[in-house]
């Protein structure tokens, strides 16, 4: 196991708040997961890197004014990085801010568990870092298959992020996982 974790929080931001597809029937469970593993991050001096999307659509764009953390995250982090597409790699300085300090495990949170956390995921696997998934502090809302019309809830989005990622590009795990390692 790497020595040098940081964890990764993507895109809690006040612009899904403003989604068409926004729901809070998550949200409680979601944010004692994320504060949780956040405390401990502090506590133990890992790094805490907050990452931000913004692009052109109206609740995303810096004009919005709502490309900023979700009232309830702490203002604890080491560093803040916007991107422009669904990893947080591409178009930032992310990997070498992570490698100048030796970093060579992630620890990833945040919303959208299919989109952003997982694209994430798989890209930071690919560079290299090992990547801890920590879906019960992901987010993610019902979508609906355009050829079929399923329907598939959070649950089920959930459940298939970490099969495609369990042992190919992530250490599938919990809160309390992540804290027993270190």
């Amino acid at each position: 196991m790497f020595d040098n974790p940081a964890l990764l929080v993507i895109d809690v931001q006040q612009s899904f708040l403003h989604a068409p597809y926004w729901r809070e029937d998550d949200m409680p469970v979601f944010r004692e997961n994320l504060l949780k593993l956040i405390d401990a991050a502090v506590a133990r001096g890992w790094p805490v890197v907050r990452i931000l999307h913004e692009d052109g659509d109206a609740h995303f764009s810096e004009a919005s004014g709502l490309v900023k953390p979700m009232t309830w995250v702490p203002e604890a982090h080491d560093v803040v990085f916007r991107k422009q597409v669904h990893n947080a790699f591409t178009g930032t300085q992310l990997e070498a801010w992570l490698r100048e300090r030796g970093i060579g495990r992630l620890i990833v949170s945040g919303i959208r568990t299919e989109q952003c956390c997982e694209t994430t995921t798989r890209v930071a696997s690919d560079l290299g870092f090992a990547v801890d998934y920590v879906t019960e502090a992901t987010l993610t809302f019902p979508m609906v298959h355009a050829g079929s019309g399923t329907r598939y809830d959070a649950q089920d989005i959930k459940q298939r992020t970490e099969l495609v990622l369990d042992g190919r590009f992530a250490r599938i795990c919990t809160v309390d996982d992540v804290l027993a390692d270190h």
